[in-house]
C-alpha cells in the first residue's frame, strides 16, 4: 500500500495558487487549485482524513482546443444556502438543503474561453458541474471525452457493476478496488447472456459507487441532474488508483454536443461515516432543480397489482396469436388469426385481477401485452413496431376500463416501445391522449433491445433527452410515468414528480431467469436508489416456482424478506408482483402487503451495512403507523430494536412477520410466522433475519 500511495504522490502535479471551502459542520473540506499548466484540480477531506486525492478536471473536444489546461483564476465567490422543501412525494415530508457554494471562474488566455467550475459542499458530500457561459469564442462544441477524475488515497472495498452503455441489470460484485480489472472479464461473462453491450473498458464500472475506506468512512461517486448531456461511467485506473469519468458516446463516438449556455450534471462525492447517514442522505435530490409543475394535485403514489409474474415465469404470453410475425399494424390481421391459448391481457383475467385489486385495497392494474404488436416485437431491430392504441381482438378497451371504475380501481397503461424510440416518438401524442380519454393515469414504458436510431445507446445523449422529453409531455397530459430500461436515476424526480419510477437494475424479474444474489437488496439503496426510486416489483409470496426457461427453481428470498422490501427498497409506486392464487393462500402474510404504506412522513435507519443487512423504520404520512423492514444477505442477522422513534406514552400493537426458526432463502424459504404483541416507545425487540432473509413489522396506535 505504500508503494502505491508513493506512486500517485510522484504522479501529482504542482500546485499553484488554492481556494478551500468547508461544509456547514466543517468536518468536509475542499480544496481548488489550477497545476503550474493551468488545468483545474481538486481535493476532499473529511475530518482531516483524505477522501480524494488532488484530482484533475477538463473536456477533450473534437477538433482539438481542449478545455483541459492554460487557464488562470479570473473569480472565486462564495456563498451559503439553506432551506427546508416538500417533496410531492417522498422518503420524508420535508428535506433540508444547507450548503456552502464556491464558484470559480477561469479563462483559458490562448483561446479567450470562459468555464466556471461549481462546487457545492454539504454535510454528507460533494457536488460540482462544469458551467459555460454564454460567449464569443465558444458557441457550439462537441465532447471527445470528460477527464473528471477522482483518485483514491487508498484500496477501499467497492460494491461495483461494469460499465455498460446500454444496461445496469447486472448482479454487484464486491471486491477491493485494485481487484476490479482482474475481476471483471469474469463478471462480464457471466452476464454475458442477458445483455446485447459490452463493457467499455476491462476497468469500467458504473454510477452510484459504493465504496468503504480502510478506516471506515463510506464514499459513493455518481451524479445529480443528468439532462442533454451523456451518462457517466468511471474508467478505473489502477496504476494510479483513480477513476476517471467516461461518457456515453453516440452513433457517431462522440460524446456530447453543446451550446452555451451550457453546463454539465453535478459529479458528486457523498462521504458519511456512518453507512446509516448514506442511505438518510438527499444529497442527489438537493443537486436538481425545485419542481417545474405548477399543479401537482394530480400526482399520487400508487400501490398495484398486475398481470406479469405468470408471463415472465412462462405461464402465460403476451402475443395474442402465433400464426404469424406482423409485417404490419392492422388489426384484421388479428380478428382472423388463431389466439394461441396463453394470451393473458384478456377480458376474463383482467377482470379477475380488478376484483382482486378492489376487494384488497390497490389503486391499479398493470396489463402488459393488450395491445398489437408482439408477435415480432424483439431483437428484430424493427422501426414500425406498435401504435400503442390498438388493442388485441380478446381486450375491450372500453369495456375493461368501466369495470374498473365501477369498482374504484384504474388500468395502468404498457407502453413497451422495443427500443424504437422514433417509432415512439411519432405516437406519443395520440398514445397519451388516448390514455387520458380511458381514464389511465400512469404508464410503464420499456426500452428492451437496441435503440432506433441504430447505434444509439440506452445511456448516451441522444436518449437522455428522449427519456426527459417523455416525462415532460406527459406532465402536459397529467400522466405519471414509470420508465424501464432507461437510464439510471439521477434526482430528476424532484424536478419533475410525475416520474415517479424507474426500473433500471436487476428486479424481481430475474429470479424466474438467472436469479438476484441475496445481498442484492442490502446493496441497491447504496448505490442505485440514490438517484431515485425503482419498481423492484417485490411480494413474490410463492417462492417455488416453475419457469418456461429455467424449469423448477426457487426466488433467492425467504417469503418474510419480500415483506420487508415494501420497506427497505423505497418507490412511490409499489407493486404485489406475484400471482392472486398466491396471495389468496397466503393471506395472513400478504395483510401486511396490503397494509403497508406507499408515501411517508418520515425514515429512519436503524441498521445498515452495504452488502450485510438493512433495517429502516418508516411512519406514513397523513396518519400514526410505522413499519419496520428488514433484509439480510447469506448470513443472516440479528437485531435488537429500540422502539423509541415512536410517541411517548402511547401503545402499540405490533405484527411481526418475521422468518421462522430454521428458515433459509434455499432449503426453507417459505417458514415464517406471525406474532402479534403491545409495544411502547420503551420496548426494545430482538429479531432473527434467517440467512437470504429478513422481517417485517406493523406499528398501529393502540386507541
Amino acid at each position: 500500500m505504500k508503494k502505491l500511495l508513493i506512486s500517485i504522490f510522484m504522479l501529482l502535479p504542482l500546485l499553484c495558487h488554492a481556494e478551500d471551502l468547508q461544509s456547514p459542520d466543517g468536518n468536509l473540506k475542499l480544496t481548488f487549485s489550477l497545476t503550474t499548466n493551468g488545468q483545474p484540480a481538486y481535493q476532499l477531506t473529511y475530518k482531516d482524513k483524505p477522501v480524494v486525492a488532488t484530482s484533475t478536471l477538463g473536456l477533450q473536444l473534437v477538433g482539438g482546443n481542449d478545455l483541459m489546461s492554460g487557464f488562470i483564476q479570473t473569480d472565486c465567490r462564495r456563498t451559503s444556502f439553506d432551506e427546508t422543501w416538500q417533496p410531492v412525494w417522498g422518503e420524508e415530508s420535508e428535506i433540508r438543503n444547507h450548503y456552502n457554494e464556491m464558484a470559480v471562474t477561469l479563462n483559458q488566455r490562448a483561446t479567450d474561453r470562459t468555464m466556471i467550475l461549481r462546487f457545492r459542499l454539504y454535510d454528507d458530500g460533494l457536488g460540482f458541474r462544469y458551467e459555460f457561459p454564454q460567449q464569443k469564442k465558444l458557441v457550439y462544441f462537441v465532447v471527445k471525452e470528460e477527464k473528471t477524475q477522482f483518485a483514491m488515497p487508498a484500496d477501499n472495498k467497492a460494491w461495483w457493476i461494469p460499465g455498460d452503455y446500454d444496461t445496469q441489470e447486472y448482479s454487484y460484485t464486491e471486491s477491493k478496488l485494485s481487484e476490479i480489472r482482474t475481476l471483471m472479464p469474469g463478471v462480464v461473462k457471466a452476464h454475458a447472456g442477458n445483455s446485447s453491450s459490452t463493457t467499455f473498458s476491462d476497468g469500467g464500472v458504473q454510477t452510484a459507487l459504493q465504496m468503504k475506506t480502510p478506516d471506515g468512512l463510506y464514499v459513493n461517486i455518481h451524479e445529480a441532474a443528468l439532462v442533454d448531456y451523456s451518462c457517466m461511467h468511471l474508467n478505473y485506473i489502477k496504476e494510479t488508483n483513480t477513476f476517471e469519468s467516461w461518457l456515453t458516446p453516440d452513433a457517431q463516438g462522440n460524446k456530447g454536443h453543446l451550446q452555451t449556455p451550457c453546463q454539465s450534471p453535478w459529479r458528486t462525492v457523498m462521504v458519511t461515516d456512518d453507512a446509516r447517514k448514506t442511505l438518510a442522505s438527499r444529497l442527489i435530490l438537493n443537486l436538481n432543480e425545485p419542481c417545474k409543475l405548477e399543479d401537482t394535485s394530480w400526482i399520487k403514489p400508487v400501490k398495484y397489482i398486475g398481470v406479469w409474474w405468470d408471463m415472465i415465469t412462462g405461464a402465460g404470453s403476451w402475443h395474442y396469436t402465433n400464426d404469424f410475425p406482423s409485417v404490419k399494424l392492422d388489426l384484421t390481421d388479428y380478428v382472423h388469426a388463431t389466439p394461441n391459448g396463453s394470451h393473458r391481457a384478456n377480458n376474463d383475467t383482467v377482470r379477475r385481477y380488478i376484483d382482486f385489486a378492489a376487494a384488497n385495497g390497490f389503486d391499479q392494474v398493470l396489463v402488459e401485452g393488450w395491445n398489437i404488436g408482439w408477435e415480432d416485437w424483439a431483437n428484430n431491430s424493427k422501426d414500425k413496431v406498435f401504435d400503442f392504441v390498438t388493442p388485441y381482438p380478446d381486450f375491450d378497451v372500453d369495456a375493461l376500463n368501466n369495470y374498473a371504475h365501477s369498482k374504484g380501481v384504474r388500468l395502468m397503461m404498457h407502453h413497451e416501445t422495443s427500443s424504437s424510440v422514433r417509432n415512439y416518438e411519432r405516437h406519443i401524442d395520440k398514445a397519451y391522449k388516448f390514455m387520458v380519454d380511458h381514464g389511465y393515469n400512469s404508464v410503464k414504458s420499456g426500452y428492451v433491445g437496441n435503440i432506433i436510431p441504430r447505434g444509439e445507446y440506452h445511456y448516451g445523449q441522444w436518449m437522455v433527452d428522449h427519456y426527459l422529453y417523455c416525462v415532460k409531455k406527459a406532465a402536459e397530459y397529467h400522466i405519471m410515468v414509470n420508465a424501464h430500461e432507461a437510464v439510471r436515476p439521477t434526482g430528476l424526480c424532484r424536478t419533475y414528480p410525475n416520474l415517479i419510477g424507474n426500473e433500471s437494475a436487476k428486479g424481481t424479474e430475474y429470479e424466474a431467469f438467472s436469479g438476484n444474489n441475496p445481498d442484492h437488496t442490502t446493496i441497491l439503496p447504496f448505490t442505485r436508489l440514490q438517484g431515485g426510486p425503482m419498481d423492484y416489483t417485490p411480494g413474490i409470496l410463492e417462492t417455488q416456482i416453475y419457469t418456461r426457461v429455467k424449469g423448477a427453481r426457487f426466488v433467492n428470498s425467504t417469503l418474510a424478506r419480500q415483506l420487508a422490501l415494501y420497506v427497505t427498497m423505497y418507490s412511490p409506486l409499489q407493486m404485489a408482483a406475484d400471482v392472486p392464487n398466491s396471495y389468496e393462500h397466503y393471506a395472513d402474510a400478504f395483510q401486511f402487503i396490503k397494509d403497508v404504506a406507499v408515501d411517508w412522513q418520515k425514515s429512519l435507519y436503524l441498521e445498515a451495512e452495504p452488502g450485510d443487512y438493512i433495517t429502516i423504520a418508516r411512519k406514513e404520512k397523513g396518519g400514526d403507523r410505522w413499519f419496520i423492514g428488514c433484509t439480510v444477505d447469506e448470513v443472516g442477522h440479528q437485531s435488537t430494536l429500540k422502539l423509541d422513534f415512536l410517541d411517548k406514552g402511547r401503545k402499540y400493537t405490533a405484527t411481526f412477520y418475521a422468518d421462522a426458526p430454521g428458515a433459509h432463502y434455499e432449503k426453507n424459504p417459505k417458514a415464517y410466522t406471525i406474532t402479534k404483541k403491545t409495544v411502547t416507545a420503551k420496548s426494545i425487540v430482538q429479531l432473527s433475519a434467517a440467512p437470504g432473509g429478513g422481517y417485517a413489522i406493523s406499528l398501529v396506535p393502540v386507541e
